[in-house]
């Protein structure tokens, strides 16, 4: 208790957390994007739920894997070497590597599954058919307990992510754990306001769903050594919705001014 005491009496440790919690934020993004979207398939009176076990979930993953983090670092040991490397990239590196640690078949897992479940999304948003629908209403308990299984399995992936995320930013196991409450805690606290939004606009889910498609797109290319930095990623995902954002007002504006019209024509 001492030690922990002591280590917030230096102003670095308050600048690591800063840092760290506002990188464990946006981190967690991608993780709330996901829960956002297979929760809405539930019924509405099982979604609040859902996203408080599915946020639970991830921040029990997160310290568990802080505890072990001895193992996690090892992760990123090689396990498995094919032999191949891409062309050289702008700095001498190869392109991509098939030199894979138990990290980066994680990695390649859960950008897969992100990949197909966004593109099963996207394909029944544009073709709705129940007959095919993965959370038939008629069959709301499997629903729930489905969606809770892929909740838990992308925990795994992006709690192993953000972690090493921490590990790199510090050498201190208190921060990390601090940084981790309370960047779940603004989860916890945004998912209800991020669900609604996306359910109340069928716009925004598309566009949830493609930025589900180019996470697990860049959790691929990470995984084959390719790293897309982060930067790039949420600037695209920020300018789409900023014009989506732009779409939704003039659509709004549209509506008010057509029932202006339609009520000014009745009187």
């Amino acid at each position: 208790m001492t030690d922990v005491l002591s280590l917030f009496q230096d102003p670095a440790a308050w600048a690591a957390l800063a840092a760290l919690v506002v990188m464990e934020v946006v981190l967690g993004i991608d993780n709330l994007i996901f829960i956002s979207v297979v929760t809405n398939k539930l019924p509405e009176r099982q979604r609040p739920f859902a996203r408080n076990l599915g946020i639970t979930l991830a921040l029990v993953l997160r310290l568990v894997f802080l505890a072990a983090i001895a193992w996690i670092v090892g992760l990123t040991a090689s396990v498995i070497d094919l032999g191949l490397s891409g062309p050289p990239g702008p700095h001498g590196e190869p392109s991509y590597e098939t030199a894979f640690s138990w990290r980066d078949i994680i990695l390649v897992a859960g950008g897969v599954f992100l990949v197909w479940k966004a593109t099963t999304e996207i394909h029944h948003t544009i073709d709705p058919d129940p007959a095919h629908t993965l959370f038939n209403s008629r069959k709301t308990s499997i629903g729930f307990f489905g969606v809770i299984v892929q909740i838990v399995l992308l925990d795994m992936v992006f709690s192993i992510d953000s972690i090493l995320t921490a590990v790199g930013m510090t050498d201190h196991l208190p921060v990390m754990v601090i940084a981790v409450v309370i960047a779940v805690t603004v989860m916890l606290a945004a998912a209800g306001p991020v669900s609604r939004f996306i359910h109340n606009n069928p716009s925004i889910v598309m566009l949830a769903l493609g930025f589900l498609l180019m996470i697990g797109m860049v959790l691929i290319a990470d995984g084959f050594g390719a790293h897309v930095p982060k930067g790039y990623v949420y600037s695209a995902m920020a300018f789409s919705m900023m014009v989506e954002f732009l779409n939704l007002l003039a659509r709004r504006r549209a509506r008010l001014e057509g029932r202006s019209a339609h009520a000014t024509e009745a009187n």
